[in-house]
Parts: C-alpha cells; structure tokens; sequence
C-alpha cells in the first residue's frame, strides 16, 4: 500500500472534456452530441457547479471514441474558450511536445494562464497510438518521445521563472534568447501519464503527479509501489492520479444493463478502425486496457467494454452508489489523491456522480482517514 504515516491531503475530484463527441451510446459513426463549443461549454460549467476541481482535456489527432473521421474539437483552442466562461474550476490539459515550438508553447501556456487567473496544469504525453503521430508527419520513436519531453518540462519551466531572455541547449530543444513575459499567474503542475519505463523515469524526474489508468488493485497497487520508488531515488515524492469511468445507477443491475447499452449501436467498422489502432501498439498502458476479458468483465466491479471503441483509457467502474464509492475507497487506500472521472453523456453523469458518489466516498475516506 503506497499510503504513509503523514497526514494526506483531501483528494480532489475531475471530471473529462469530450472533444470526440458525447452521447447516450459510443462507437458510433457519429456523435449523438457533436463536439461543439456549446455543447463542450455545458459540460465544463456543470463540472463547475458540481463542485469538480479540474476538467481533463485530451489530445487527439483524429476522434478516437467514434469514426475517426467525425468531428473533433482542438484542445487548445478549445479550452481557451472554455477558460473564458467558467471562474472556478481548473484546466488538466493534455500536450503532446514536439509539435509545437517550445518556446511558443510556454508563451501560449502563461497565456492561458493568465486568461484562466491561474487555472492550469499540464498533462504531459509523450506516448502514442500506432500511427496517430505520423498522421502529423512525426516519426520519432517511443525512447526519443520521452527523451524530448524531459527537456519540454525543464525549458518551459526555465523560460517561467523570469521575464528575462533565457538559453537553453538540450539534444531536441534549443533556446537562444527566447523570453516568455509575463510568465504564468499560478504555478502549472504538470501531470505524467504512462505505464512504461520511460513513463515512470520521466515522472520521477520532472513529474508533479503521476497519472494512472484504471486497472485491478491487484495489478496498479505494485505499480504503484514500484513508481513510489522510482520517485524516491529521484529525491521527488510521488504523488498519484487516478483516471477510469464511471456507470453508476441506483441498483446494480440497472448499472450493468447501461453498460450493454452504451455499447449496443456500435458500428463494425469503428470497431475494427479502432482495432487496427492497437494492433502492435507501443503504448503499455493501451494493452492492459484493451485485454481480454468474458464479457469485458475485468473484476466484480470493473468493466472493460469501453476499450473496444475507444482509444486510451477503456475501463469503468460499474455499479450502485454504495458500490461504485467502495471501489474508489480501495484505490483511494492504495495511494491515490486525485480521481478523473468521466460517463457518457457527460452532462448527465457528472451530476449523477457527484450527487449520488462523491457524498457517500467522502464520508467513508473521512472515517477511514480517522480510524
């Protein structure tokens, strides 16, 4: 268990921004709801009056939960406009370095911030389904991703601790003179997602949080224990996120009929474009969620129906309120201080989950927190 002697901090609760698209099914070839500004507005200000503390906004170079052809909303466009309607509640936004100057980068990045008065993190993703860079013309390999991204961190944060010209030499990125003023408002924490050794060496040295995909407590607990030690040798604590789905109903029964449900109008050939996405992936983490399973069923509670048409995270937590807060407790005990959260549609399911969840988990970490 990755939990220590020392007071922890009370964890914090997120919730997804659908660029792909929402509905009350996935696998479609459309979305029932189109990834439009107004649409997306909806969800972020119901997150927002739900009480969540930040929204995770992906990164994507074609829809990877419905034809990969279908609308897509561009993550930094997308949440500059968000950050304009709502006053509260936090942006996670997912970067891919190298596709962007780094030096521009960090410029926009303070920039949002300032838009936002200090509402942003940073997700780091290094990592890739199989031919999703190349669509974008990059051909670099998993190792050199990682590699890259190491020194994106350390000259963004170089170029935001003054207003002054600043150089930096690394063997992908270089600076000469590049000045970013003002610098951010807050203090950007970046998020690091990945189950490979790169992933977790990178945490270790440039990470804030360490984000995990959803998988059996009998599998993350070790992994999680293994990157608290990667963490330590680096002389940086490890401080661990937690991203799944949720399908939460009154009875369980009812939780497991919508999870059939949300699958039930699929589309072949979405299914078999995503297919052919995983096939051969680098990408540990996409393997362990794309396993297979008897009827997607990972464990009593967990269901992996969802990684047949989506790319990335592809598990959910299925069951009653009483359920679903036990199953969150376990990770919760296993280290983990912040939880992403999302269900389909996501307007709907973030007041259902933190009408009917978030109370009842709340209440069980303060006991357990108190025992």
């Amino acid at each position: 268990m990755v939990t220590s002697e020392t007071k922890r901090e009370t964890p914090k609760f997120d919730w997804f921004i659908p660029i792909d698209g929402d509905g009350h099914h996935i696998g479609t070839a459309e979305a029932e709801r189109p990834p439009t500004f107004e649409y997306l507005k909806e969800v972020v200000q119901t997150a927002e009056k739900e009480g969540f503390y930040s929204l995770l906004i992906p990164t994507r170079f074609a829809n990877g939960l419905f034809d990969q052809n279908s609308p897509l909303a561009e993550t930094w466009t997308m949440v500059t406009a968000l950050a304009a309607v709502t006053t509260k509640i936090r942006f996670l936004v997912a970067v891919r370095p190298g596709f962007i100057s780094t030096g521009l980068f960090a410029q926009m990045a303070a920039t949002l911030d300032q838009i936002s008065q200090g509402r942003l993190d940073i997700n780091i993703v290094p990592g890739g389904i199989k031919g999703d860079f190349e669509r974008f013309g990059e051909k670099t390999d998993h190792s050199k991703r990682y590699e890259r991204a190491e020194e994106f961190i350390a000259a963004c944060r170089k170029l935001w601790e003054t207003p002054a010209p600043v150089s930096f030499t690394g063997d992908s990125i270089n600076l000469d003179g590049a000045v970013c003023s003002p610098g951010p408002h807050g203090d950007p924490s970046f998020y690091i997602g990945g189950a490979s050794e790169s992933a977790l060496n990178l945490s270790a040295r440039q990470g804030d949080t360490y984000l995990a995909w959803i998988l059996p407590k009998e599998i993350l607990g070790p992994h999680l224990e293994k990157t608290k030690m990667i963490h330590e040798k680096s002389g940086r604590p490890a401080r661990f996120g937690l991203r799944t789905h949720i399908i939460v109903r009154d009875k369980e029964e009812d939780a497991w009929d919508a999870s059939k449900e949300l699958l039930s109008l699929t589309d072949k050939s979405v299914a078999e474009q995503r297919q052919t996405t995983f096939k051969g992936t680098p990408m540990v983490g996409q393997k362990s969620q794309s396993k297979r399973y008897e009827d997607h069923r990972v464990g009593n509670h967990l269901w992996n129906g969802i990684s047949t048409v989506r790319v990335n995270c592809g598990t959910a937590i299925v069951g009653n309120p009483e359920q679903v807060a036990d199953e969150l407790l376990g990770y919760w005990k296993l280290g983990i201080d912040e939880f992403i959260l999302s269900g389909y549609p996501h307007v709907e399911e973030c007041s259902r989950v933190s009408d009917s969840v978030l109370p009842i988990l709340r209440e069980k970490i303060n006991l357990a927190s108190n025992s």
